[in-house]
């Protein structure tokens, strides 16, 4: 997964590894999907920013089934093609609430670096 700066691009910046099934299992709270609309919906969600490869995806999407966080069923897509169909199970749930809580941890963590309240105020 990358992001994608809308004056270049050709440049791509890698995010830290787990945010990408991060944003899966959020994306799943919302009901099952397949992975072309979950590779979608993150990229809709977050106004094209970030871009979601299927290189990125698919491996992501089999290491969350085998931590058992989701499961896969197949069925009939919208275009009427046969998909796999992913869905959140109750321990993805639980990992979901508690990755969630760390990268609200890390996020203020590094705004703090980046933006301290003290040097702010003393300028």
């Amino acid at each position: 997964m990358s992001t994608k700066d809308p004056r270049s691009a050709q440049e791509k910046v890698e995010l830290l590894q787990g945010t990408l099934d991060l944003l899966i299992l959020r994306t799943l709270v919302l009901g099952r999907a397949h992975g072309h609309a979950i590779a979608q919906a993150i990229e809709r969600n977050s106004d094209d920013v970030l871009q979601v490869e299927q290189g990125s995806l698919y491996p992501a999407l089999h290491r969350l089934i085998k931590r058992g966080w989701i499961s896969a069923e197949e069925g009939t897509s919208e275009n009427n093609r046969r998909a796999k169909f992913y869905r959140l199970t109750a321990k993805g749930r639980k990992q979901l609430a508690l990755e969630t809580t760390k990268w609200d941890k890390f996020a203020r963590a590094i705004a703090g670096v980046l933006r301290p309240a003290d040097q702010e105020s003393e300028s």
